[in-house]
This record gives C-alpha cells, structure tokens and sequence, in this order.
C-alpha cells in the first residue's frame, strides 16, 4: 500500500462520508509525519453503521471480501495487491470504541485514542493517538520485528511508556 494508494482511499471515504481512524503501520507513520518503512495494507477503524456503505465502496473500487474474519473485522484486497483491514466499532456513551472481537469478547478503543492526527504524503488524516496505538499493541498478540520498531518510535517521539513485553529482549 502506497502512500499515494492510501490518500486515494481516504479521499475515496471522504467522498462517501465514511469516517476513518488510521491504527496499524501507517497510523504509528502519520503520527510522525513521515514513512517509516513499506507498508502491505492499511489498518483502519470505522462505526460499524458505515460497513454496508464501505464494502459497497470498495467494492466499486475493485476491492474484494477475503476468506476468514468476522463481520466486524475483515480483510478487502484489489487486483494491484493493496489491502485494506477493516476494524469496525460502536461508539458507547462516554465515546470509547466498542469493537467485537473474533471471540466475542469486546475490546474498548478509549475516547481518548481517536483525537489522533498525521500526515501522510502531505495530507492531513485522523488516527489513533499514539498511546491508543500502544495500548492496542500491547494486547492480543505477539509483536513482530516492525511492531517493537514501531513502538520504540513512538516511545522516543512522544514519551509512551512502553509495557515490557513491548521492548525488545537484550540480545
């Protein structure tokens, strides 16, 4: 996923009124201001009400549902290879992101985590904070290589304490 593929989409969105949050690689890229390393899709996080219009869109756009996921996160690719994974929420009352996970169990995005902004190839996108962008990583997997780079990142940019098992090992 270009950079420029990624602007195409969210201007695509914009166009739809599609609301979208960045999470992932390019979320952790936006909040620096700059690209950090190629990036094989694009992690994004919308309301669950706009799913039915963001696969119609996409699929207009040439993108195809891939086998696995759920209803709420999935994964859309298009012939060129680019890949959009979708994660999709429900606003509670106090405005944190309710997003239902593979075993049904609810993860909860909070409030906070969705005033994040960046820049990716000059334009201006909404993202993940980088605090939320830790905390998402910091549960439910096992990090790779990019993602302790990732997190050392945003530790050095803008202070997030990391948890430990987000720190590499001493070699």
């Amino acid at each position: 996923m270009t950079a420029e593929a990624l602007v195409d989409l969210l201007r695509l969105f914009e166009r739809e009124k599609i609301e979208v949050w960045l999470d992932g690689g390019w979320a952790v890229d936006a909040v620096l201001g700059y690209q950090t390393r190629p990036h094989k899709d694009l992690d994004r996080i919308l309301r669950v009400s706009d799913l039915p219009k963001l696969r119609k869109v996409l699929e207009g756009d040439g993108f195809e549902v891939q086998n696995g996921g759920t209803e709420s996160n999935f994964v859309m690719s298009d012939r060129r290879g680019s890949e959009v994974d979708v994660h999709a929420i429900a606003f509670d009352q106090q405005g944190n992101g309710v997003y239902r996970m593979e075993n049904g169990s609810d993860w909860i995005f909070p409030a906070a985590g969705f005033g994040g902004s960046g820049i990716v190839n000059g334009i201006s996108v909404r993202c993940l904070s980088p605090e939320t962008q830790v905390l998402c990583h910091a549960h439910g997997y096992t990090p790779t290589e990019k993602d302790f780079r990732d997190m050392e990142l945003l530790e050095a940019r803008f202070g997030v304490e990391l948890p430990q098992h987000l720190r590499r090992k001493p070699v």
